[in-house]
């Protein structure tokens, strides 16, 4: 016996019904987003590892634990992607954008992290994103915001919350790194392995940690936004008011950072109750992105969902699957000419918009009735000696058994009626 080989351990083979599934979130996206002005971006799948490096930061840990790297032929190191916003940022900067000017992009494809593999959490996942880049505007953050909302609407996804927060400017980094230090550094021996080193290292990343003995202390944190300067704080209530204009409900979480660094001023989640323990369906926000060449930043607005998650969020609300698309005709061949011209048969009906299988083995009338309704055709479409002969075929309803006889020329033409009666 074969050994069976499964997919490695964080990836998973996805097939029918479940394709379809998937098929209808990237659809309901590539219908929405273009209302907004975006358009699709396709980057590659690895990237300068320094695209992520400088894009995510140092201190994050999806750069410190969890990247593929590896180095190719000519010794330079790449990455699998592990999000998409470093790439887009990298392309969009390649291209350039004018003074005054924006560029709109939505995205959707495999990220790959080496994280423990969870519920709706896999190694190789997938994400929908999108990113407004050229302006520095609390409209442009809202709009945005608003048209995720949006997208969670159009795929049947309620009972969400919208959190909210800002993380200031460079300028306030100061002040709130020294609020928050003050804060917990006398806790530091209370404070799980990877936050007593963020202590010192990137103090912002305490704000994230999800680990269950740290919560109190976090939950007892400084307000970032009582820490903010007057930008900032004008920025944010920006932000809100342009939300409150647009009836999207939000609530304000002072303390949510989200676990990477290039983020200012907005940043944002979506929790659903039914992901579980681990509930961020949606998050994003404003950010700033230095390019691997160290010389230029570019500035914008995005988020990122995750399709495995999506997915989850819908299953939780008994929201009815996509059903696929299953065969509409079988063409049944009954001896060898009948089977010569079943391919030809099923061609023409192919090219009609009609979903159809046919015989190519000249197997007997049982056996591919058999496959007929096994596959979960509609109609089967008969034909032997004595339909050859008459110039007709026999249309078979496979619910109903009730069969008729057409002339062959009108098949194509009756079929498509019977399919759509």
């Amino acid at each position: 016996m074969s050994e069976k080989l499964e997919p490695l351990p964080g990836t998973a083979d996805i097939w029918e019904p479940e394709t379809s599934q998937w098929i209808f979130l990237e659809q309901t996206a590539r219908g929405l987003f273009p209302r907004y002005g975006y358009s699709e971006l396709r980057t590659p799948i690895f990237e300068r590892t320094d695209v992520f490096v400088r894009g995510i930061g140092t201190e994050t840990d999806v750069v410190q634990k969890e990247m593929y790297t590896f180095e190719d032929r000519g010794g330079r190191s790449l990455t699998l992607r592990p999000e998409g916003t470093a790439g887009v940022m990298r392309a969009i900067a390649n291209q350039g954008v004018a003074e005054g000017d924006e560029k709109r992009v939505f995205y959707m494809g495999p990220m790959f992290r080496g994280e423990r593999p969870a519920a709706g959490r896999r190694r190789q996942f997938h994400q929908i994103g999108a990113e407004a880049v050229g302006r520095a505007a609390p409209a442009m953050d809202a709009e945005c915001i608003a048209m995720l909302v949006h997208f969670l609407e159009e795929l049947g996804i309620r009972d969400s919350r919208l959190l909210l927060n800002s993380r200031g400017t460079a300028a306030d980094r100061p002040a709130v790194a020294e609020a928050l230090k003050a804060y917990f550094a006398p806790h530091k021996e209370a404070l799980c392995p990877d936050c007593q080193r963020r202590l010192d290292a990137n103090v912002w990343r305490l704000l994230d940690c999800k680990v269950e003995g740290c919560q109190p202390l976090i939950n007892g944190a400084p307000k970032i936004t009582e820490l903010l300067g007057d930008e900032s704080k004008t920025f944010f209530a920006e932000v809100c008011r342009n939300l409150d204009a647009m009836g999207v409900a939000y609530q304000v979480e002072p303390r949510l950072v989200r676990g990477l660094d290039y983020y200012v001023h907005t940043v944002f989640e979506i929790q659903h109750s039914g992901l579980g323990a681990q509930n961020a369906l949606a998050g994003g926000g404003r950010y700033a992105i230095a390019l691997a060449s160290g010389d230029r930043t570019v500035e914008g607005v995005g988020f990122a969902l995750g399709m495995e998650r999506l997915l989850m969020a819908r299953q939780s609300l008994n929201l009815a699957a996509a059903e696929a698309p299953g065969c509409q005709a079988y063409v049944v061949a009954l001896g060898p000419q009948a089977l010569a011209l079943a391919l030809p048969l099923a061609q023409e009906l192919r090219r009609c918009g009609v979903r159809t299988l046919c015989e190519t083995a000249g197997r007997s009338m049982k056996a591919q009735l058999r496959t007929a309704n096994k596959v979960h055709a509609k109609f089967a479409l008969i034909r032997g000696d004595s339909e050859l002969e008459k110039g007709t075929i026999v249309c078979k309803n496979l619910d109903t058994s009730v069969q008729e006889e057409w002339p062959v020329a009108e098949t194509a033409a009756r079929l498509r009626a019977a399919l759509a009666g």
